[in-house]
């Protein structure tokens, strides 16, 4: 498999007003971050608007969803609304999709949280329906979740045939309709039927056979495709271990039942050095392919060194 050249994106979760929103989007830019992500949580800054506003305050900077909850919204009422996004940016969208996975966006909005398979099939009709709508015109649609009617896109994307696609997940079939559809295939934990996180996902073995699961499905698309990685277990440091066991104490907090060590082994996990770290996602791009790392932002400067090192090569 060719390796991709290193490139680096910041998911941003929040910003009490506007002014610090615009300070994150342009420092993003500034330091040599490819791409400002959003979230879609319930209690992350509203991912649409967040997009337009950094779009309005940067030039190059690309603007993506990290990713956009496909039970949230009918598919053809987010391609409208992101074919705008990606105009008003000039072409610089990455569109992140997945299925919702959150018990806590469940239960707040009172929308069904139904099973794994379930809302799989829902995303894969949905791809369809958005890729759809941005290349064909008029375009029709019926499935067992969606029906479309003769629909024409206005305004359309400057990106075409589309704008970059990421798809991803821990599961087989996730991974495989990432491999088929998306440009970006995104490596994350494997959600629980009861809206969690299962830890043990993220292990080197785990890692792999997400990696060979999406290869065995690609086929001649393989070459083609950006592996990317959300790190969240992120520190800048000379103390590993110290940072791990932290770490990992948040994370229980939170629900999560984890250790250091799990972090440590983890091939998602950077913490160390700036020559440790940058030497961890060199092997990691060897090894599974990883070349899109995306980080969160309470390691925007930390994080810099290593991107002013990696970013292109």
């Amino acid at each position: 498999m060719t390796h991709h050249p290193f490139r680096f994106g910041v998911n941003v979760y929040e910003a009490a007003t506007r002014d610090e929103w615009i300070t994150k989007a342009q420092q993003i830019e500034a330091l040599g971050y490819d791409t400002l992500f959003v979230a879609d949580h319930l209690h992350t800054f509203p991912p649409i608007a967040g997009m337009m506003a950094a779009a309005a305050v940067t030039t190059t900077l690309r603007i993506g969803s990290n990713v956009f909850a496909n039970d949230f919204r009918h598919p053809l009422l987010l391609g409208r609304e992101v074919a705008a996004v990606d105009l008003f940016s000039a072409g610089r969208l990455v569109l992140g999709l997945g299925t919702g996975f959150w018990r806590a966006d469940y239960d707040q909005s009172g929308i069904l949280l139904d099973s794994p398979g379930t809302r799989v099939g829902r995303l894969e009709e949905a791809v369809q329906i958005i890729k759809g709508i941005f290349t064909t015109a008029p375009f029709s649609f019926t499935g067992q979740y969606y029906t479309v009617r003769d629909f024409t896109l206005s305004p359309a994307p400057i990106q075409q045939p589309h704008p970059r696609i990421l798809l991803g997940g821990g599961g087989p079939r996730t991974l495989a309709l990432a491999a088929r559809e998306a440009d970006i295939v995104g490596f994350g934990l494997r959600t629980t039927r009861a809206g969690g996180f299962d830890s043990t996902s993220n292990s080197p073995d785990a890692t792999a056979q997400k990696v060979a699961w999406v290869r065995q499905a690609a086929g001649e698309r393989l070459e083609h495709l950006e592996f990317s990685i959300l790190a969240s277990f992120v520190a800048v440091t000379d103390d590993r271990l110290g940072a791990a066991e932290e770490m990992a104490d948040g994370w229980r907090g939170a629900g999560i039942d984890i250790i250091a060590k799990q972090i440590l082994e983890s091939p998602t996990t950077l913490i160390g050095t700036v020559d440790e770290i940058v030497a961890d996602l060199q092997q990691a791009r060897a090894q599974y392919g990883f070349s899109y790392i995306v980080i969160n932002d309470d390691q925007i400067d930390a994080f810099a060194p290593i991107v002013a090192q990696l970013n292109g090569i």
